[in-house]
Protein backbone atom coordinates (compact mmCIF):
# COMPACT_ATOMS: atom_id res chain seq x y z
CA UNK A 1 0.00 0.00 0.00
CA UNK A 2 1.44 3.55 -0.80
CA UNK A 3 1.37 6.41 1.84
CA UNK A 4 -0.01 9.46 1.33
CA UNK A 5 2.67 11.26 0.24
CA UNK A 6 3.65 8.28 -2.31
CA UNK A 7 0.23 9.48 -3.79
CA UNK A 8 0.43 13.00 -3.64
CA UNK A 9 3.74 12.79 -5.26
CA UNK A 10 2.32 10.81 -7.94
CA UNK A 11 -0.60 13.23 -8.59
CA UNK A 12 2.20 16.02 -8.47
CA UNK A 13 4.10 13.78 -11.47
CA UNK A 14 0.89 13.53 -13.32
CA UNK A 15 0.83 17.72 -13.65
CA UNK A 16 -1.64 18.54 -10.60
CA UNK A 17 0.52 21.57 -9.44
CA UNK A 18 -2.46 22.97 -7.22
CA UNK A 19 -1.26 23.74 -4.46
CA UNK A 20 -4.27 24.22 -2.60
CA UNK A 21 -5.29 20.88 -3.38
CA UNK A 22 -1.91 19.94 -1.38
CA UNK A 23 -2.28 21.84 1.42
CA UNK A 24 -5.79 20.91 2.28
CA UNK A 25 -3.83 17.30 3.33
CA UNK A 26 -1.86 19.51 5.82
CA UNK A 27 -4.44 21.06 6.73
CA UNK A 28 -6.36 17.51 7.44
CA UNK A 29 -3.02 16.20 9.23
CA UNK A 30 -2.70 13.87 6.83
CA UNK A 31 0.96 15.30 5.78
CA UNK A 32 3.39 17.82 6.86
CA UNK A 33 4.78 21.40 6.35
CA UNK A 34 8.14 19.41 5.61
CA UNK A 35 6.30 16.39 3.46
CA UNK A 36 4.60 19.33 1.66
CA UNK A 37 7.49 21.39 0.79
CA UNK A 38 9.08 17.34 -0.30
CA UNK A 39 5.74 16.78 -2.63
CA UNK A 40 5.39 20.69 -3.97
CA UNK A 41 8.88 21.63 -3.67
CA UNK A 42 7.45 24.79 -2.35
CA UNK A 43 7.68 26.28 1.41
CA UNK A 44 4.03 25.83 3.01
CA UNK A 45 2.31 28.88 3.72
CA UNK A 46 -1.57 28.66 5.30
Amino acid sequence: MMSQVEILKMFWSWGNHDLTYYKQYVGYNAITAEQFKEITGTEYTN
